[in-house]
């Protein structure tokens, strides 16, 4: 990495302040090249992490912007290596050209992620807290925000190091025992690890089960909103977004495919699915929609059952309650209130199903209606905050790790040669040093980085 790279850290927006950032060998040689501090002070001298006021000007001499400009040299700086910011104007124009001063001096405009992609290659990270970077900057909730956090500070690796060094411990003392015969080293017996492989598996486990939490927090519990046609169900989805996303007739039939929307919900974001009414139909369009509703009853991890409160409940609504898997929170949302009420609740209450008497045309309930979904799921308390898993590449290293950590063990308990063991243990090593960066494959590095922003 002996080039120079920079980049507009704040996007193409206007805003009050526009940051470049400059990291590489050159970063200080060419920042002292173009910023002229305003006590004339040479750049290069400057105090780690202070703000310098000055001109920032291009070959020619010509003033560009007046700036502030900080220096951190390597290797106390974000990247590792010698890195200088400028605080600018936040005029897209007035950075871009910053920009192609830069790079007239040598320097490389970076790629997506380039600068935390330093970071972990020069040993300032490791890849749990590389992709705990872009979850912060992308989190939609703040409980996916505080766990983003408490990763970089580093959570997830210093969990699994102690499991990782324990089991190094395992193949160091069969290697010595082995290739030192005549030293004095205690024999190595499988037996003596059990307890020792048995923690590393539940340790492990203990964190790969965070992992369905962690999905339905960052990506949202997805929500479907069912009901007989004509029920109201459009209307729900716009008054808990609060805009109108979907179209609303009188006419059944209106919604013919599934409409998908987010909504952050106290600590909770809900990803919406609005689906076609269910009736029979000789329609092939709205069949075929009726059938992705279905489909999306079965994933969903919560249900909104609409029900017409002005009509008395029908057949259609029973069949459709049934369809809903057993093991899935619903609640019915009694739309209409607005109108003459005919829906006998002593019919659901039976049902066990929480109801919540709401007008899509008022707004009336909605509230309590969204307050009832909030508490289905509550904010994980036992769980402390940056051990949840909500990286996929993450959960399929542990769980490979979990999967040979269960084979070592089962080769104990079965008397199985060493060899065995041994390999087991290999893999479950190599899994954690996929997880932590430790065993690093070039594609998935590329992977990790490709979700950053130009400038992270």
């Amino acid at each position: 990495m002996s080039d120079t790279i920079a980049a507009i850290a704040t996007g193409e927006a206007v805003t009050a302040i526009g940051i470049i950032r400059i990291s590489g060998e050159i970063a200080l040689t060419v920042a002292d090249n173009i910023f002229e501090p305003t006590d004339k002070s040479n750049l290069k001298q400057a105090k780690n992490r202070q703000m310098y006021h000055g001109e920032l000007k291009n070959e020619e001499g010509e003033l560009v912007d007046v700036c502030m400009c900080a220096v951190f040299r390597a290797p106390y700086s974000y990247t590792g290596e010698d890195t200088v910011e400028l605080y600018c104007h936040g005029s897209p124009t007035v950075l871009a050209e910053i920009l192609k001063v830069l790079n007239r001096q040598g320097v490389r405009t970076a790629t997506p992620g380039e600068f935390t992609k330093r970071a972990f290659l020069n040993g300032k990270m490791d890849l749990t807290q590389a992709e705990a970077v872009i979850d912060i900057i992308e989190a939609e909730t703040l409980v996916v925000a505080k766990n983003a956090a408490a990763q970089l500070k580093g959570t997830v690796g210093q969990k699994v190091k102690h499991i990782y060094d324990n089991l190094l411990d395992i193949i160091a003392h069969f290697h010595a025992a082995i290739d030192y015969p005549d030293e004095d080293i205690d024999e190595f017996k499988m037996q003596d690890y059990l307890k020792t492989l048995t923690d590393a598996e539940n340790g492990l486990r203990e964190l790969l089960k965070t992992y369905e939490k962690g999905c339905l927090l960052k990506d949202g519990i997805p929500t479907a909103i069912v009901g007989r046609a004509n029920t109201g169900k459009s209307s729900i989805l716009n008054a808990m977004l609060g805009y109108e996303r979907a179209i609303v007739t009188d006419i059944p039939g209106t919604t013919r495919d599934t409409i998908e929307e987010k909504i952050r919900v106290g600590n909770n974001l809900l990803h919406l699915i609005d689906t076609a009414g269910v009736r029979e139909t000789e329609d092939k369009v709205e069949q075929l929609g009726v059938e992705r509703t279905l489909a999306a009853m079965k994933k969903a991890k919560f249900v909104i059952v609409v029900l017409d409160a002005s009509e008395p409940l029908s057949a259609e609504d029973m069949e459709i309650m049934e369809k809903i898997p057993h093991n899935t929170p619903r609640v019915v949302a009694a739309n209409k209130t607005d109108l003459k009420q005919a829906l006998k609740r002593e019919e659901l209450e039976k049902l066990k199903i929480q109801i919540c008497d709401v007008s899509a045309l008022t707004g009336e309930g909605i509230e309590d209606l969204i307050e009832a979904i909030n508490k289905q799921f509550p904010e994980p308390k036992q769980i402390r905050a940056g051990e949840i898993i909500t990286n996929q590449r993450q959960s399929e290293a542990l769980s490979k790790a979990v999967m040979h950590l269960k084979s070592a063990i089962v080769s104990i308990t079965e008397a199985v040669t060493p060899d065995a063991l041994l390999t087991d243990i290999e893999i479950a090593l190599s899994a954690i040093g996929e997880l932590t960066g430790n065993v690093m494959k070039e594609e998935v590095i590329s992977r990790i980085f490709e979700r950053f922003c130009v400038g992270k």
